[in-house]
């Protein structure tokens, strides 16, 4: 592990999925005492909000056509279609991409987190 993933651990957040098994008690103290308060969560985040996360409202998109786009066979070749469609995402995409987010949580906090994609 480098200096930049060990920061990234030490000083990111965690976006939690809401799957159950990923919110369950057992989950949520070792995930809270790993990432001591910086935890995107259903408790703080609007369940399922494809507004809020990029893996939503970019990423599944933008990867399903191309991991898909040579018909994998088995499990392991889309998984590598998969890693590299990701490695293949250019920076100024992925700035994009966070300034985009910026700009949803901002039209999130002016609406006082009513609905706001009428506003995107």
């Amino acid at each position: 592990m480098d200096q930049h993933d060990d920061d990234e651990l030490r000083n990111g957040y965690f976006q939690q999925d809401g799957a159950t098994c990923h919110t369950s008690n057992e989950s949520m103290t070792e995930n809270e005492s790993f990432f001591d308060g910086r935890i995107i969560s259903k408790a703080l985040w609007p369940p399922r909000s494809p507004d809020l996360s990029p893996p939503d409202f970019f990423l599944w998109d933008a990867l399903k056509e191309k991991a898909y786009a040579n018909k994998p066979r088995t499990i392991h070749e889309l998984e590598n279609n998969i890693r590299r469609e990701i490695a293949a995402i250019s920076d100024d995409v992925l700035q994009a991409t966070f300034a985009n987010m910026k700009r949803r949580v901002q039209f999130c906090l002016d609406s006082g987190g009513e609905h706001f994609q009428h506003l995107l």
